[in-house]
């Protein structure tokens, strides 16, 4: 059984962060943005799992990469309710025309 080397990893995980990062940068609404940062927090844990892979007899890698995932989701969760909240009351998902957050 051959083993895939670390580089593949890291350059798929470089090229996975760089575009997650274009989109979080340059969509101009909330769920865009979330992408590109989930997009970019999956980069990270395929760089955890692989250098984990690569020491096997240590497992704090794919430790540290299920709790990316967990908090991740609580992320998300707590995004979207904050999405949805803004939507209702500005009737718009922009970030650029939603100009004020209290009255």
């Amino acid at each position: 059984m051959t083993s895939i080397p670390i580089q593949y990893y890291l350059i798929v995980a470089a090229a996975l962060f760089c575009i997650g990062l274009a989109v979080a940068i340059t969509k101009r609404h909330f769920i865009g943005m979330l992408l590109g940062i989930e997009l970019m927090l999956n980069a990270v844990n395929i760089n955890l799992v692989a250098f984990s892979r690569h020491d096997p007899e240590k497992l704090s890698g794919q430790l540290f990469a299920l709790f990316v995932i967990v908090v991740a989701a609580a992320e998300v969760t707590v995004a979207l309710a904050i999405v949805l909240r803004v939507y209702s009351r500005f009737k718009t998902v922009d970030p650029d025309k939603v100009s004020e957050l209290k009255k």
